[in-house]
């Protein structure tokens, strides 16, 4: 796999939003009965090209949710969207799990499964096709997805690094 340069972000004065993908509940059994306790998978994302994911362990449902989202606010990459998709085809692998995204032609929507659904509206892309081809386990496709958000690169990149013009990157 190629080796990933990731545009971070800081959390700062942007206005996020938060997306709980899963919430798992963990039972510990002990002498003295049983302890519960949570985890939480959090998106967060300002709808405009920043997007990031966290996860929250606590005693509680919402004082996980609460640290997945500070979690998520120290993991923010700036993702290239050009007229609501993405700029080119997309493969990333995490674990098990595999995704693929492609862009789509405006009033598409976002054709994704759960998870990769929540990462990809949060990041504000509108219009984009979506597979997931390997693990359905949601941590593992958050994470894919974010990683094939963080390869995307953008055309005027793309022209700089080979030193065309920009036409010749469209039209090859």
């Amino acid at each position: 796999m190629a080796k990933v340069i990731l545009n971070r972000v800081k959390a700062g004065d942007l206005e996020l939003k938060e997306k709980v993908v899963s919430i798992n509940r963990v039972v510990k059994t002990t002498k003295g009965g049983r302890a519960f306790s949570f985890s939480a998978l959090v998106v967060v994302g300002n709808e405009n090209g920043v997007v990031g994911h966290g996860l929250g362990k606590a005693k509680e449902v919402q004082e996980a949710i609460t640290k997945g989202i500070e979690d998520a606010k120290k993991n923010l990459i700036k993702v290239p969207v050009m007229k609501g998709t993405i700029p080119h085809d997309q493969l990333a692998k995490d674990g098990a799990a595999k995704v693929l995204i492609k862009p789509a032609a405006h009033g598409t929507g976002v054709i994704a499964g759960g998870s990769m659904r929540a990462v990809l509206e949060s990041a504000g892309i509108t219009d984009v096709l979506a597979k997931s081809l390997g693990s359905a386990n949601p941590h593992n496709v958050v994470k894919a997805t974010v990683l094939a958000l963080a390869m995307l690169r953008e055309p005027v990149t793309v022209a700089k690094t080979r030193r065309l013009n920009l036409k010749k990157v469209f039209n090859g």
